[in-house]
């Protein structure tokens, strides 16, 4: 029988989002909160933001939130599938406050190279401490061996041999680390256990997916309607080379080719708007992003923008805090850890928003989401409106492809601007989120709304503003 009511538990926006997104996908509600809140039949997803808090509060804010929602039919904690975040504390902590009587833990997300192979935990083949997220400025992964990082684990290997005693040990309670190098491989895990309510699962959205693919809900929820977008706004926080490559590919396919007037009513096809963070690094980076997420609200509030796609965790969350809203009703998953849906509060516009943290996806990723966003065909769209950030030297009116606020307009146009604290990776990592897949691009964490009080209606207060100084 399908649960009528699922929780995920998140580190940060983008895993909250992808974390629901696959529910939503095999026909349950799916509502994305910025901060807990009385839940009610579907699936509701929380931020809880912990990504960059010190370790006691991350751990102290999840197992709270688990006591919370510990009489959810499903309960899900996310973690981050290159391991950076408190991933042994939070679930320890989620453990206690669940009640339940073990932590299946399976990490694994294969569709976006992340595999878990004899309890190490690989990308595109690299062990995690050997690749460039063992240089993550805020969260350097120390290890890529889950046994190493939770010692008391029993390690359980993919196989009709290692799914036949799944259940057996779960009666015994504990924490159980799960091999997975494929789909198939995650889909047997959650097969195995006959009681999924007895258990804290844990993961990343390949997870999520086993689990929405066993749990469908037949007939499924109706999907919420989506207003229609011809004026779509792409604001990119994350300096992860990924969500810079994929920036370029959107100029590159729109016909950019530098900062150019557009005329203010919008062209039949949908035209490009760009804001995104610079190269340069800067001291400032959660002032950045309270500028980024202005200029973004200064479009919408002017109807020069009707939609938007959002890279970046910090990014999507300081946008949507800033234009009112409490969370994302979620529509579907058009690509493996994209989230789509409208924008939820008493007082927030009903935009329709593309979530994707800054490393998932190839170079095409954000023309596809463009055309998704538009209802066109990928390579529909025309030349890019302007949207210059304030500060930036530049035109007047509808300006185009606004660069981080404050930001001097570069000749030609600067499309491979990382965001201020954020150093790139050597020859780029095409997969990986940069900080996290809840991660963290220089976007400054814990900063919704850069600072700015969260709206009412159960939301808590802003918490602590840290420079994440990383590319997601």
């Amino acid at each position: 029988m399908s649960p009528s009511t699922v929780v995920v538990l998140a580190d940060d926006l983008t895993s909250a989002a992808d974390g629901a997104a696959p529910f939503r996908r095999s026909g349950h509600r799916a509502l994305v909160l910025f901060a807990p809140e009385a839940h009610g039949p579907g699936v509701t997803a929380v931020d809880l933001g912990t990504r960059l808090l010190a370790e006691p509060e991350a751990a102290a804010r999840t197992g709270e939130a688990a006591e919370a929602y510990a009489g959810a039919d499903l309960l899900v904690k996310t973690v981050d599938s290159t391991l950076r975040g408190h991933v042994a504390a939070e679930l320890r902590a989620a453990l206690a406050g669940s009640g339940r009587r073990a932590a299946v833990l399976a990490p694994a997300f294969p569709t976006e190279g992340r595999t878990t192979v004899g309890g190490v935990q690989y990308v595109r083949g690299v062990r995690v401490d050997a690749s460039e997220f063992a240089r993550d400025p805020a969260h350097p992964v120390r290890t890529a061996d889950l046994t190493e990082l939770l010692p008391e684990a029993v390690l359980v290997e993919p196989g009709h041999a290692g799914s036949a005693d799944l259940p057996r040990l779960v009666d015994s309670g504990g924490v159980f680390v799960c091999s997975a190098v494929t789909e198939a491989d995650l889909d047997a895990v959650v097969a195995a256990l006959p009681r999924p309510q007895d258990v804290l699962w844990v993961g990343s959205p390949g997870l999520a997916a086993a689990l929405a693919r066993r749990h469908t809900r037949r007939p499924a929820d109706p999907l919420p309607e989506l207003p229609a977008v011809r004026r779509p706004l792409t604001v990119v926080g994350s300096a992860n080379p990924a969500s810079r490559r994929q920036l370029a590919a959107l100029h590159a396919e729109s016909g950019k080719r530098g900062p150019h007037d557009t005329a203010t009513t919008p062209p039949p096809r949908a035209s490009v708007r760009t804001l995104h963070t610079p190269d340069e690094r800067s001291a400032d980076s959660s002032g950045l992003l309270d500028r980024l997420a202005g200029a973004a609200v200064e479009m919408i509030r002017e109807r020069r923008a009707d939609g938007l796609v959002l890279t970046g965790g910090e990014t999507a969350a300081a946008v949507l805090v800033a234009l009112g809203a409490t969370g994302i009703e979620l529509y579907d998953e058009p690509e493996p850890g994209i989230a789509r849906g409208t924008l939820h509060g008493p007082t927030a516009p009903r935009l329709p928003v593309l979530v994707k943290a800054g490393g998932f996806g190839d170079d095409g990723t954000l023309v596809r989401l463009h055309a998704v966003l538009t209802g066109a065909s990928a390579g529909e769209a025309e030349g890019p409106a302007a949207a210059r950030a304030p500060g930036e030297g530049g035109h007047s009116g509808e300006a185009k492809d606004a660069r981080a606020p404050g930001q001097g307009g570069h000749s030609g146009g600067a499309k491979d601007a990382r965001a201020p604290g954020q150093g790139g990776y050597s020859g780029g990592a095409k997969d990986a989120r940069g900080a996290g897949e809840g991660g963290h691009s220089g976007e400054a964490k814990d900063a919704r709304g850069a600072g700015k009080a969260r709206p009412a209606g159960g939301a808590r207060p802003a918490r602590d503003v840290r420079p994440a100084g990383e590319a997601r």
